[in-house]
């Protein structure tokens, strides 16, 4: 990407999409679309079309999409599939008429099967049942993948696809129960230590464990892959930080941060979901990223002073 080349962020509002705008900015780029739904309704084909003729973008980031946690996902079935599988196909037909240098899918670690091997490599997409909890929005997002792969192999088109692992920071959503699990442990026990409670309630066992990202470290690797100029760039390739931890322990670290003095107890009749989800990122530490912020300089410093 130049400086001046013509970068559209679709979900510019949303946790992943503000990240990379910020960095964008950051790095000096300066012809940035950042269309809101109100101006860009990804639903719509029609809009998103004529939007796509009308300003031509060099690069897309395609960070668009209806996301949260196991509650919300379990919850609202139809509408994770429905949603998501609409806004894709939307994406991917305007794209391939009017074709931008590069268009990166955004995926998400939950593709993968429920029991798979660890560390968690690109390879073992499909290759088993998915956690039935996040089944309907998993199966959108494989979709989108296997989008970009036809349209790459069929059209030649550069459609990249990533896979992030759960990603943490500024301007995620910090509601109680649709959010992902990070910014809702940090609302419920704010809150909890406001109401002086003498007891948290944290959902699960505490037995499952999880890779955390910093979402401006998501950016970075990002824009690496979009601007990655070998010709051995993969299909798709996982981003995430290599290591993991159990919820149990950041249920505790999060007490600490947040300075909550009551006890800990887990509420086993709520669900775990996959047990461990950890990433391999060996393809993309071979094309010359890592991540850099660890989760609790991530929690500490750029997230609690949000609040």
């Amino acid at each position: 990407m130049n400086k001046d080349s013509k970068i559209l962020v679709l979900g510019s509002r949303g946790l992943v999409g503000s990240a990379l705008v910020r960095e964008l900015k950051g790095q000096g780029f300066e012809n940035i679309l950042t269309p809101v739904r109100e101006e860009l309704d990804l639903l719509r084909q029609v809009q998103v079309e004529s939007y796509f003729e009308k300003n031509k973008p060099d690069f897309v980031f395609m960070a668009a999409a209806k996301v949260g946690g196991i509650h919300a996902n379990d919850t609202y079935r139809a509408d994770f599939i429905y949603e998501n599988l609409t806004i894709q196909n939307n994406v991917f037909g305007a794209a391939h008429k009017f074709t931008p240098r590069r268009l990166l899918f955004l995926g998400s670690n939950c593709i993968y099967p429920k029991n798979c091997p660890q560390p968690l490599k690109e390879k073992y997409l499909l290759a088993g049942e998915l956690e039935p909890t996040n089944e309907p929005y998993a199966i959108a997002k494989i979709a989108g993948l296997k989008m970009a792969q036809a349209m790459r192999a069929q059209y030649g088109h550069d459609f990249i696809s990533v896979i992030p692992t759960n990603l943490y920071g500024p301007n995620d959503n910090f509601h109680p129960e649709n959010s992902h699990v990070i910014p809702g442990l940090i609302t419920r026990m704010t809150e909890a230590k406001k109401n002086n409670d003498a007891i948290f309630k944290a959902w699960g066992s505490g037995n499952p464990r999880r890779e955390f990202l910093y979402v401006d470290d998501m950016a970075k690797a990002c824009i690496h892959v979009m601007n990655y100029a070998g010709d051995d760039l993969p299909d798709w390739m996982n981003i995430g930080t290599g290591e993991d931890i159990s919820i149990k322990e950041l249920v505790y670290m999060i007490k600490e941060t947040v300075g909550f003095e009551g006890e800990i107890e887990f509420d086993t009749s709520k669900p775990d979901g996959t047990m461990k989800k950890l990433l391999d990122v060996s393809k993309i530490e071979a094309l010359g990223w890592r991540s850099s912020v660890g989760l609790e300089e991530g929690m500490g410093e750029k997230v609690f002073r949000l609040l």
